[in-house]
């Protein structure tokens, strides 16, 4: 008997868990459902099925549409978790129908039977024809918008004839995402609470902390005190043992107040912005007065100005016909200094043209009969330069210059940055050696296998490529000579199948490019 306690309780424990990473992780996102339009006069079987979250939960719904009183709808669902245990403000399950227009209506709540997961039955009656129905977790039975929290939806409907029923596959709508699921006052239900107190007085609470959490004591006042009263006398009733049926009726008539005030809040607070929106408006307008009898005045002023304006006008239009002559008169002898002057420029212009001509056609020979001396000089050092540069690896030449390529005995490890131990009197022959050839620039590229992400090869790469660098520098090398690179493993010399293979592609090649 304990043993089978023990394990109850452990199973509650991970369920509770799991609801919960669960509902922490939830986003506001639109969902899509299928809605199902109900033959007159014919029994419709309906199966329901968990949300991903909730696969263990079934239900079966009976529907039959009738010409007197819509249609008629008998639920059965199992295994309902406790909703509390999805997180702070959720009470109670709540039966939606939602068309393909996006009418959602409230059918009714689920009534919870037992303490863990229960079964639970509800008949109701929508005169909808075409819906699709969903079950969610609310803080009450009254909410006018399900939550996110859904529990259940329905699959493809079946008769027992075989008849085939029309379905809308997509009806989309959006869950409540209201800040209270996520407000830290909104009110937990500890299991304890959970266990022993009835339905309907948790609900109760909920729907006050919703109307408080909407503004209800400041804009609706007389209604949230009256619902306060109504839940204290509820809570009092069951305390002090009263029927249930007078317990819930107190309940849902708190409840009911409760919504009401939360609705008067939300009307008043949209009447009260509508106010203030209209005070600001008008204060707006009362400025735009006042500013078009400022500017009316400032026209005045202008027109006085402008006709004194037009006054001394024509005392200067007076006196401008008199100089015209003049100026016409001086601008003629102008216009002839001014093409004297242009001809005997454009002569200047075109004699230092000529001169600049001469001067850059043989500096451009100069140049080039240096660059050629200098090209043929290190043509002719070339192979005395290969040869020295033997001593430290593999020497090829290529179309980018004199290639040499480093063994990897010079780091202390095949995945290592830091230099062996043998590796400085090597570098510090070689950097005496770039150093005393300084008409060639120094391109360090390091290469390795594809062992290892991208993001580490590439790491690697530029480490060596730098620690050469570095360390050519340190020993004579202008470090404007040197570019150092990281290759990774992009441009492999071998395919990385075999250690053989992969010891090649580690590399590290030093390119001397003439700088001339």
């Amino acid at each position: 008997m304990n043993n089978s306690r023990a394990r109850n309780i452990v199973v509650s424990l991970l369920f509770v868990f799991t609801l919960a990473g669960f509902s922490f992780a939830q986003v506001d996102v639109p969902r899509r459902t299928t809605a199902i339009t109900y033959p007159l006069d014919d029994v419709v079987f309906v199966q329901f099925r968990g949300t991903t979250r909730f696969p263990r939960m079934k239900g079966e719904g009976k529907m039959k549409r009738t010409s007197r009183n819509g249609t008629e709808i008998e639920l059965s669902v199992s295994k309902m978790p406790r909703p509390f245990e999805l997180g702070a403000g959720f009470a109670t399950y709540v039966l939606w129908a939602i068309s393909p227009d996006g009418q959602i209506d409230n059918l009714g709540e689920i009534k919870r039977r037992g303490f863990f997961e229960f079964d639970s039955k509800i008949s109701v009656t929508t005169p909808l024809q075409t819906f699709a129905l969903i079950i969610t977790a609310e803080p009450h039975f009254l909410v006018r918008q399900p939550s996110q929290e859904i529990m259940l939806e329905n699959l493809n409907p079946y008769t027992q004839t075989g008849k085939r029923i029309t379905t809308t596959p997509a009806i989309q709508y959006f869950g409540n995402s209201s800040d209270y699921f996520r407000d830290s006052r909104t009110p937990e239900i500890a299991e304890l609470d959970y266990s022993k107190t009835p339905s309907t007085i948790l609900q109760a609470k909920q729907a006050v902390a919703l109307a408080k959490f909407a503004g209800g004591e400041r804009d609706a006042a007389e209604e949230m005190a009256e619902a306060v009263t109504l839940l204290l006398n509820a809570e009092t009733a069951w305390k002090a043992g009263r029927p249930e049926e007078i317990v819930d009726i107190a309940a849902r008539q708190a409840i009911s107040i409760a919504v009401k005030a939360e609705s008067t809040a939300f009307a008043r607070k949209d009447a009260r912005e509508k106010r203030n929106e209209k005070t600001r408006l008008d204060a707006e307008s009362r400025q735009a007065e006042n500013r078009y009898q400022d500017a009316q005045t400032v026209i005045t002023e202008l027109r006085a100005q402008l006709a004194d304006e037009t006054r001394n006008k024509e005392l200067s239009e007076r006196e401008v016909s008199t100089y015209a002559a003049q100026i016409r008169e001086l601008r003629a002898e102008n216009g002839t200094l001014r093409e004297d002057l242009g001809r005997v420029r454009l002569e200047a212009d075109n004699a230092k043209q000529r001169l600049a001509a001469i001067d850059n056609e043989k500096q451009a020979s100069d140049e080039q009969r240096s660059r050629d001396e200098k090209m043929n000089s290190l043509q002719a050092g070339q192979p005395v330069l290969i040869q020295s540069l033997r001593r430290f690896g593999t020497v090829a030449k290529s179309e980018r210059g004199i290639v040499l390529t480093v063994p990897e005995n010079f780091w202390s490890a095949i995945r290592s940055s830091d230099f062996a131990p043998n590796a400085d009197a090597k570098l510090s022959s070689l950097g005496e050696l770039l150093a005393n050839n300084p008409d060639y620039k120094l391109l360090i590229e390091a290469h390795t296998d594809n062992r290892g992400t991208p993001e580490e090869l590439d790491g690697l790469t530029q480490q060596r490529s730098r620690a050469v660098a570095e360390r050519l520098s340190g020993f004579g090398v202008a470090e404007n000579r040197i570019e150092a690179k990281g290759m990774g493993a992009a441009l492999p010399i071998a395919p990385n199948t075999t250690n053989a293979s992969r010891a090649k592609n580690r590399r590290v090649q030093l390119i001397l490019v003439p700088n001339i």
